[in-house]
């Protein structure tokens, strides 16, 4: 069985690691800083051999460059990643959507996702031999209890790339790169206050955080129960809108669109 553990990176960064105990062979996903992931593989006594990465931001690439040269690992990333002005040209293995892969004896699937950049792209694994429950790394696009802000892409490319990864199976694990879940639930309450499904993940949260214990994996199935950003049929989220919009069309993009306004706003 693989393992996966959050290194925790600056103030909120998770950069996720899966590792293979008998065979010490690991893989990160968005190391946006070097010294954390080089000292958690000292740690464990691992070899890195991949790097996978979802976005450009700097938060999430920061550390690729040195650790590619210092483990000589291999990067795979979209195709198409970077801005229009800047590509990322440390990526060895360039993917498309759907593209497959192979790596600690586990496939993966790219998904493309755009909405929080335009180069956004998230990696499915399914369950199989080496872990139980399927597999989601979504680096900013989906969190628990919210999404990703609209930096680059549209309200309608990040209801769509959401919808995709709504589609998933319910028991999918969500292993996305912030600790952003009290934040999000605190909006989501605001918009949905008689959720009581959304009321006890909540409390939930906030004892784990006491602890200063992470909030994550989610799962597509919790997420479909509380996250606003994916109920867009809801009707108490629509009627919370409604108080300020009251001309809003129901429709689940304009739902959507002003859903994300308004935690913009929060």
């Amino acid at each position: 069985m693989l393992n996966i553990t959050a290194i925790r990176a600056f103030s909120d960064n998770y950069i996720w690691c899966i590792f293979n105990e008998k065979s010490k062979h690991a893989i990160v996903i968005d190391p946006g800083c070097s010294q954390s992931v080089i000292d958690f593989l000292n740690e464990q006594q691992l070899r890195l051999i991949g790097i996978l990465i979802t976005h450009h931001h700097p938060d999430h690439i920061g550390g690729v460059e040195e650790l590619k040269s210092k483990f000589n690992a291999t990067v795979f990333g979209f195709k198409h990643a970077g801005t229009k002005h800047k590509k990322l040209t440390f990526i060895d293995q360039a993917l498309v959507a759907d593209n497959s892969f192979s790596l600690l004896d586990t496939s993966f699937q790219l998904i493309e996702v755009p909405g929080h950049t335009l180069d956004h792209v998230a990696f499915f694994s399914s369950a199989d031999n080496n872990h139980e429950a399927p597999w989601l790394f979504c680096g900013d696009t989906l969190f628990s209890g919210g999404c990703g802000r609209l930096f680059e892409g549209s309200a309608l490319q990040m209801n769509k790339s959401l919808s995709k990864l709504a589609e998933l199976p319910p028991n999918t694990e969500i292993y996305c790169a912030h600790e952003y879940t009290l934040s999000n639930l605190e909006f989501a309450l605001s918009m949905m206050p008689n959720n009581q499904t959304l009321k006890t993940y909540n409390d939930l949260c906030k004892v784990k955080r006491g602890h200063d214990e992470i909030t994550l994996p989610s799962t597509i199935g919790l997420e479909l129960e509380i996250n606003p950003f994916l109920r867009t049929n809801d009707p108490e989220l629509i009627s919370t809108l409604q108080i300020k919009e009251p001309k809003l069309e129901t429709n689940p993009d304009s739902v959507f669109a002003l859903t994300r306004k308004a935690k913009d706003q929060f």
